[in-house]
């Protein structure tokens, strides 16, 4: 099928998917989006009549990059309809109408009518921007499901915005208030996504914790984690990022009565010192965060705890510094993500008096990824030689395979006889070896 765009013969799509998780599902869902309406979605390289660049501008950098990138497809793509979309068109769509030969500029809402949106730039004839105020959407907006081949794990999003205001952040400004989405479409999905055979879905959004917050009535994500369990076939339930005050009771009792729900949790920690957490507009203490993985190591021994660190926030002394060294290392996270504070124009943190030299964030960082290292190392050392469940997610020409364990080990299964062959979707039981986990930078 062949779409009629500035009065040009449009049937092929591709897309550029910059920063997180949930850029990749939505850049995904989009796709499928026009694959529903008759076009085919190439690989980049190739010679796409429409080319979507969905960007990121979590840092200064991330808008950087995210205009690099514009321009690299401009230049390579000289024929083709240019979408920019996500968090950078949100937050300065007039930058990027500035770029020359870009046509259309979607922020973070109405992507759903993206197609519709390029009829009407190319009628046009000149770039148009539909990006408006991001805090006057109430609404979580509703994207197709994927329908690809692989049948291992489904990322399910389930909420949008943050109402969180961290002085480090842009991500309200782009993002918009929380909107949950309605629990009727998020369990239908993961209905059909388990029918269509996938064993493991994921959770996720930009505050996923705060799932049910802007609902009337008793949804919360302790709700929906209990609904989504009971799907018959679905074999792991992974939860995504969730800050440490969003663990309410009821949450917790979800998570830990039901071994469908993966001994696998993402805190993000930010700072090891309560005088930085308190710059940074975080609401809890490292008295109550180290309370929280107390309770949860209780309950759920194995569990891995995954976190994120940021190194060198304006005002951080070296007392400071040192401080979350000595917490983070006594956590005993199984992974570690480290970043450098990064100066973002627009938030409360970019106007600080006291910035942090890059030079000593440097050396910060690099202290602070050998906690990481070793922390990680620790943690794996517990499970070598134990039985652990693998999700094996895909077979390479050679026989070996990838997938992950129910906390998120990474693992590589040789094929070690003609006979024995590993299929993509299947759990399969082995006793770790050092030689089936990929060594890697642990951050």
């Amino acid at each position: 099928m062949e779409h009629n765009v500035g009065g040009q013969a449009r049937s092929s799509v591709g897309f550029v998917t910059l920063g997180c998780k949930v850029n990749q599902v939505e850049s995904e869902a989009l796709a499928q989006l026009f694959r529903n309406a008759g076009y085919e979605v190439m690989d980049i390289a190739g010679k796409a009549d429409v080319v979507v660049v969905n960007t990121c501008t979590v840092t200064n950098t991330g808008g950087s990059k995210s205009r690099q990138v514009i321009r690299r497809m401009i230049k390579s793509h000289p024929h083709s309809f240019i979408v920019v979309m996500g968090c950078y068109a949100q937050t300065s769509p007039g930058e990027v109408l500035n770029i020359e030969g870009v046509d259309l500029v979607i922020g973070t809402q109405d992507r759903s009518r993206m197609l519709e949106m390029i009829e009407q730039a190319g009628t046009q004839r000149q770039p148009l921007s539909a990006v408006h105020d991001i805090w006057q959407v109430k609404e979580f907006e509703e994207l197709p499901m994927l329908e690809g081949e692989s049948r291992t794990r489904a990322m399910l999003k389930i909420q949008e915005g943050c109402n969180q205001f961290c002085t480090y952040c842009i991500i309200p400004y782009a993002r918009g208030p929380v909107r949950s989405r309605r629990a009727h479409n998020a369990l239908a999905e993961a209905e059909k996504l388990v029918q269509a055979g996938y064993k493991e879905i994921v959770l996720t959004g930009i505050h996923t914790g705060a799932y049910g917050q802007d609902m009337a009535g008793d949804w919360d994500l302790a709700r929906l984690v209990r609904e989504l369990v009971k799907i018959d076939g679905l074999k792991r339930l992974r939860l995504s990022s969730i800050e440490p005050m969003e663990f309410a009771p009821v949450l917790l009792e979800s998570i830990f009565s039901s071994p469908v729900v993966c001994p696998h949790l993402h805190i993000p920690l930010q700072s090891g010192s309560d005088a930085i957490l308190a710059r940074m507009q975080r609401p809890y203490t490292l008295g109550d965060y180290k309370g929280l993985l107390n309770k949860l190591l209780q309950n759920i021994p194995d569990l891995a705890v995954t976190t994120d660190v940021i190194v060198g926030f304006p005002g951080e002394s070296e007392r400071d510094h040192r401080d979350a060294l000595a917490f983070v290392e006594s956590c005993g996270f199984a992974r570690i993500h480290v970043f450098p504070y990064s100066r973002r124009e627009g938030t409360p943190a970019a106007g600080y008096p006291d910035q942090v030299p890059n030079r000593l964030k440097e050396e910060r960082v690099k202290e602070m990824l050998e906690v990481a290292r070793s922390s990680h190392e620790s943690y794996v050392e517990r499970f070598l030689g134990r039985e652990v469940e693998v999700l094996v997610e895909r077979v390479d020409a050679s026989g070996t395979a990838f997938g992950h364990t129910g906390n998120y080990l990474e693992v590589y299964l040789p094929r070690q006889t003609r006979e024995h062959v590993w299929h993509s979707g299947e759990l399969v039981k082995i006793t770790l070896a050092k030689a089936y986990l990929k060594e890697e930078n642990p951050s």
